[in-house]
């Protein structure tokens, strides 16, 4: 027996060797790794010797970002000037890219909208102000939204945001009008209608931010954020409904730490949030984005390895890098996580595995 088991102890060393020696190449792998990105980039129009054009071609990026305005310079231009220059850089976006694109905004409406009325398009009201509408004026408010996003070649839209305004005091939630209420019946019921309006235009929506913000009082732009002492089970009720209810194909999480469910690391380098809470507990198969990776409250913390690394384990399957924040170069950016692929310290499985939910995602959803 002892001579068997030595065997079988042998049998699966040599497997393991084995197997770390499939890797794919390294063209490949970085392809593969380029479909978990989504990443922001600068300019109004493309040609060819873009250099996020570069990006996409060699790489087959999984999405990009735009952003209207520079973060530390308001007066500049970054990539949404109007609504034609914007349908012709996503037609130009599109053209280019040798797979199917995310081109994502925040649009959520009041003070968060990169398509603002200054630019030509068409004023959507904070989560708030639709909060205090019937069903039929939200579906109005949110079709409308929806055609415009269509309009401008817009196929992912990170909203809706549906934390709970648990913290009245809360900066960045609160604040700023994003949450449609404190009652997660009112949240699910606003949130469905916000995402029945952009399924009917072949938009992917993108439910945020996971596993709850709207408990914090800080702004994880800035730096840690800490909802041990705040957070409730109640902010799970929303993503538990658009889960069961089939209508959750992105969630984006939040960069916020709770040591009740994890005493080491904030939800987005979390294993127990992403993948012991939301895929095993609340049987969520569908991708998981991260919030911008370049926010205070991870960036500050934690090298591009960690995050990148913890971040993958975790269970995340698209890293958001927004370069808004500060510039992320992709090629270190794929070089770093090829590198940690390699030494084993992100399995090839968990980049397979994203691989396949990203392609569903693709293939479920039309995003011409």
């Amino acid at each position: 027996m002892r001579l068997i088991a030595i065997f079988f102890a042998l049998l699966l060393l040599m497997q393991g060797a084995h197997a770390s020696s499939d890797l794919p190449n390294d063209a490949m792998l970085k392809k593969m790794i380029g479909r978990m990105l989504i990443v922001g980039f600068e300019g109004e129009s493309l040609t060819k010797k873009s250099v996020i054009v570069k990006y996409l071609q060699e790489y087959t990026l999984g999405g990009v970002i735009l952003f209207d305005r520079h973060f530390d310079d308001r007066a500049k231009t970054k990539n949404i000037r109007s609504p034609k220059q914007l349908k012709t850089l996503t037609s130009s976006l599109k053209s280019f890219a040798y797979k199917p694109l995310l081109i994502s905004v925040d649009q959520e409406g009041g003070k968060v909208a990169r398509l603002k009325p200054a630019y030509g398009f068409e004023a959507t009201p904070s989560a708030k102000v639709v909060s205090e509408m019937d069903a039929y004026m939200a579906k109005h408010v949110y079709d409308n939204l929806a055609k415009t996003l269509k309009d401008a070649g817009i196929n992912c839209n990170f909203a809706p945001v549906v934390d709970l305004t648990i913290n009245p005091k809360n900066r960045v939630i609160a604040g700023l009008k994003r949450s449609y209420s404190s009652e997660p019946k009112e949240v699910i019921k606003y949130a469905k209608i916000f995402m029945n309006s952009l399924r009917d235009k072949n938009i992917i929506s993108v439910i945020k931010h996971f596993p709850g913000h709207g408990s914090s009082l800080e702004d994880s732009h800035n730096g840690f954020v800490d909802i041990s002492e705040t957070w409730s089970e109640s902010e799970l009720e929303p993503y538990i409904e658009l889960i069961h209810s089939g209508d959750a194909n992105m969630i984006m999480t939040a960069h916020v730490f709770n040591e009740n469910l994890d005493e080491l690391y904030p939800a987005t380098l979390s294993y127990k949030v992403n993948t012991e809470l939301l895929r095993d507990k609340l049987g969520y198969n569908g991708v998981i984005v991260s919030d911008d990776l370049q926010m205070g409250a991870i960036a500050k913390h934690y090298t591009l390895e960690q995050i990148v690394t913890l971040s993958i384990n975790s269970g995340v399957d698209m890293l958001l890098f927004g370069n808004q924040l500060s510039y992320q170069d992709t090629d270190v950016l794929i070089s770093t996580i090829l590198a940690q692929i390699k030494n084993g310290s992100i399995p090839l499985e968990r980049i397979l595995e994203s691989n396949k939910r990203v392609e569903r995602l693709f293939a479920n959803i039309k995003t011409e």
